[in-house]
């Protein structure tokens, strides 16, 4: 059974990966690194900051900061568990999948779509009974995480486990958040 997901697992990363092609390389290139998502933080930060107020933001800042050392942690402790190869690194894919990013350390799964996931269900949770459109923060993650499809560094199956992962942290730092610093 693992084998197939496996196998499945390959040739959908074999798929998506194909979709691109050297004109949009420097484009995905761009949207994978974090600090050039920086508009996009601040934007949110305003947002946040509005709603909340100083003394709640602050603690928003504290619990998402928490919230990403479990989330990178945890994603780090899998990898070294599982030690799968990364899609660029697998011998199995070479020629099939275009590799515009290599890297050395492992897959399974991937840190950009767990600590994307968890910070954007963290923000959404809090801000969606104040903006109709808070749903189109999910295009973050999702764009994020397919980035590193694009290039090579992920299989569908690491991000999927990543926002799976992601979406829970989020979720449980959210239900923390109001019981101990909003006490809803």
């Amino acid at each position: 059974m693992v084998d197939q997901l496996i196998l499945w697992d390959q040739s959908l990363m074999v798929f998506l990966n194909n979709l691109g092609s050297p004109t949009y390389d420097g484009l995905w290139l761009f949207l994978t690194k974090q600090f050039y998502w920086s508009p996009y933080f601040a934007v949110i930060l305003y947002l946040t900051y509005t709603k909340l107020g100083t003394k709640n933001f602050l603690y928003l800042l504290l619990f998402t900061t928490l919230l990403l050392m479990v989330t990178d942690q945890s994603a780090n402790l899998f990898k070294n568990y599982f030690m799968r190869l990364r899609p660029c690194n697998e011998p199995a894919l070479e020629g099939l999948i275009r590799v515009i990013k290599s890297s050395d350390t492992y897959s399974f799964y991937s840190g950009h779509a767990t600590n994307s996931m968890a910070t954007t269900v963290l923000v959404f949770s809090l801000l969606r009974p104040y903006y109709k459109y808070a749903p189109l923060l999910f295009l973050f993650p999702l764009i994020f995480a397919y980035s590193r499809i694009y290039l090579g560094l992920h299989y569908p199956g690491d991000i999927l486990t990543g926002y799976f992962f992601g979406a829970g942290y989020g979720y449980l730092t959210y239900r923390l958040y109001r019981k101990f610093i909003l006490k809803d």
